[in-house]
């Protein structure tokens, strides 16, 4: 987006930053998290985020959502999200759907796409009228689509060299790490990770441009 001139604000909600007006805005992204879309008690933030994505969507307005943010899309819009079948942490596969293969957001990618994923719940019914657009055989909605442009993925391409290292430090994030890779699961993931980042990174680069080419013609 830098490199784009492409302006863009950060809300740290979990830190007690407010969602601004979202009218002045084109484009909505919504990050991960540790927490779960049903711990609103414990975040009652969630609430407010639901509602924004809930408002966005209805417009038909872009949005993406990585990991939590594709739960909340589809926890906003009368899905369901749940704990998964089984924890999915590390450099992982992830299969295109029929309908994935042909949405422009992952126009010019591989049917299978190499991916870092870190997550213990799972969109487990879809919202109304959502398309089904990529899974794995542990989770079966990794990607889908609602409306134009307005896209919910369970995994991970934005990652950097210092991302499982910064994860790492947070304690959920450890604790459901060395579960699923046991101990000293951080340095490994840590090698997993270097290994793969150029083609996370080359992905990452094609559906920014997808996606920035559907809001552009929009």
């Amino acid at each position: 987006m830098a490199a784009d001139k492409v302006a863009w604000d950060t809300v740290e909600l979990d830190e007690g930053e407010a969602i601004p007006a979202l009218d002045g805005y084109d484009i909505l992204i919504a990050m991960g998290g540790p927490m779960d879309v049903w711990e609103e008690a414990a975040h009652p933030w969630l609430v407010a985020e639901k509602r924004a994505i809930r408002e966005w969507v209805a417009e038909d307005r872009p949005f993406l959502g990585f990991c939590l943010g594709h739960q909340l899309l589809a926890d906003a819009l009368g899905g369901t999200v749940g704990p998964a079948a089984a924890s999915e942490v590390g450099i992982m596969d992830v299969g295109l759907e029929a309908a994935g293969r042909g949405d422009p957001l992952f126009a010019g990618l591989p049917e299978t796409l190499t991916c870092m994923q870190w997550h213990s719940a799972a969109v487990t019914a879809l919202p109304a009228g959502a398309t089904l657009l990529a899974g794995s055989p542990v989770c079966p909605v990794q990607a889908f689509r609602v409306g134009r442009a307005a896209y919910g993925l369970q995994f991970h391409i934005e990652v950097t060299g210092l991302t499982a290292s910064e994860w790492g430090c947070v304690p959920a994030y450890a604790v459901s790490l060395e579960t699923v890779m046991g101990a000293g699961a951080l340095g490994r993931l840590d090698a997993e990770m270097a290994a793969a980042l150029p083609g996370l990174n080359r992905t990452a680069r094609i559906l920014y441009d997808n996606f920035m080419g559907l809001v552009r013609n929009g």
